[in-house]
C-alpha cells in the first residue's frame, strides 16, 4: 500500500473513532448502549472490522497502524464502560427519587374499626342505668321453655305464644324470644335479697325480615324487686331514662296494656323526637312515640322467682335496642343494623 493509501486510512480510522464515540454520547439507556456495542464492539462489530485491515498493510506499516486501531479499540472500551456506569448510576438516583421516603413527613393514617350502633346504644343503656343503682346481670341466649314461657305465666296453652314465632332447638329447648326469662334468673339468684338489674342481650323470633322486623333484635330487661316498689318508682326511673337518653326535654305517657308477667301492665311512650310533641307524620300526629312495655311484676313471676308477693312487690320493663336508636337518629330501616354496610355503620364511628 503506498504512503498515500496509508494516511487516508489513518484518517479514516480517526474519522471513525470521532463518529462512535459521538454516537455513544448521545446514548441515554441500557437498551442504545447494548445496540451500540453490538456494532462497535462486539466480534462482528466496526472494531474487529479495523484490525482485519491491518493485513492488507505492507509489513513495514503494519506495527503502527496496529497500534493505532488498539489504541482506538482501547478508547471505545473505556468510553463505553464509562457510559455504562453512568447510565446505572442515573437509573439509581431516578429510582430513589420515585422510591424516597420523606421522613419528616406525618405518617400515614391506617383505617380503623369503630364500634356498631347498637354496642355504642348498649354501653349508654348501661351507664345511665348504673346511675340509678342498676348491675348488668347476663343470661343465656339458648334458654329451656321452662324459663322463657312457663315461669314467666306463660304456658303451653297461652295465647300470648302465638305471638313470638321460636326458634326450637328440641321440644323443650330454644333460642330465647326475649330477654324476660333473665327476670327469673336473676330472682333465683340473687332471692332473697332486694334485685336491681338490667339483662341485655340478643333476642330471636322467626319472623319475616321486613323494615320493622329481624330474626334477631336486641333488648334490655329492667327488673326491681324489693318490700315498697310501687308504680310510681317504675314512672320515675323510666322519666330519668328518657331525659338523659333523648334530652331534658322529655315527658313519658304510661297506657293501659296486657304482658302475661306483669299485672298492671303498660305502654310506654315518650315524646316525638321528630315534631317535639306538636304532632307529626312520624307519630301520626299524636306527638308520642312507644318507648317500651313495663308493669309491675305478676304476683305468680314473683313466686317462681322465689320471693312471697306479699311481701315484695316489683317492676319490669323492656326496651328493644335498635328502637331506641331508631327513635333518636330517624332511622327508618332495621335492617341497616345487620346489613354490615360500612356507608351506614361509619355514621356512628
Amino acid at each position: 500500500m503506498s504512503v498515500e493509501n496509508s494516511a487516508r486510512t489513518v484518517a479514516e480510522l480517526d474519522d471513525y473513532r470521532k463518529e462512535a464515540l459521538a454516537s455513544l454520547a448521545k446514548i441515554e439507556d441500557e437498551r442504545a448502549l447494548e445496540a451500540w456495542y453490538r456494532s462497535e464492539l462486539a466480534p462482528s462489530g466496526q472494531a474487529t472490522a479495523w484490525r482485519r485491515k491491518v493485513g492488507l498493510l505492507s509489513r513495514e506499516e503494519r506495527p503502527a497502524f496496529g497500534k493505532a486501531v488498539n489504541s482506538v479499540a482501547a478508547e471505545l472500551e473505556q468510553a463505553f464502560s464509562a457510559k455504562r456506569e453512568q447510565i446505572k448510576l442515573e437509573a439509581l438516583v431516578q429510582r430513589m427519587r420515585a422510591e424516597s421516603v420523606d421522613v419528616t413527613l406525618p405518617s400515614r393514617a391506617h383505617a380503623v374499626g369503630g364500634y356498631h350502633p347498637v354496642t355504642l346504644m348498649l354501653r349508654e343503656i348501661y351507664d345511665i342505668f348504673k346511675l340509678m343503682g342498676f348491675q348488668v346481670f347476663e343470661s343465656p341466649h339458648v334458654e329451656l321453655d321452662l324459663y322463657n314461657f312457663q315461669l314467666l305465666n306463660i304456658p303451653p296453652d297461652h295465647p300470648a305464644r302465638d305471638m313470638q314465632d321460636t326458634f326450637w332447638i328440641s321440644d323443650d329447648v330454644l333460642l330465647r324470644t326475649h330477654t324476660s326469662p333473665g327476670q327469673i334468673r336473676a330472682m333465683q339468684a340473687l332471692c332473697p335479697g332486694p334485685v336491681r338489674v338490667i339483662l341485655p342481650g340478643l333476642c330471636y323470633r322467626f319472623e319475616e325480615i321486613t323494615a320493622r322486623s329481624e330474626i334477631q333484635f336486641h333488648q334490655v330487661e329492667g327488673l326491681a324487686v324489693g318490700p315498697t316498689i310501687r308504680m310510681s318508682d317504675l314512672k320515675g326511673i323510666l322519666l330519668l331514662y328518657a331525659k338523659l337518653a333523648f334530652g331534658e326535654h322529655q315527658a313519658v305517657r304510661l297506657r293501659g296494656s296486657y304482658f302475661p308477667f306483669t299485672e298492671p301492665s303498660v305502654e310506654v311512650d315518650i315524646k316525638c323526637t321528630i315534631c317535639a310533641g306538636k304532632g307529626c307524620r312520624v307519630c301520626k300526629y299524636t306527638g308520642w312515640l312507644e318507648m317500651l312495655g313495663a308493669g309491675l311484676v305478676h304476683p305468680a313471676v314473683l313466686r317462681n322467682g322465689g320471693y312471697d308477693p306479699a311481701k315484695v312487690r316489683g317492676f319490669a320493663f323492656g326496651m328493644g335496642v335498635e328502637r331506641q336508636i331508631l327513635l333518636r337518629h330517624e332511622i327508618n330501616d332495621i335492617r341497616y343494623f345487620f346489613q354490615n354496610d360500612l356507608r351506614f355503620l361509619k355514621q356512628f364511628a
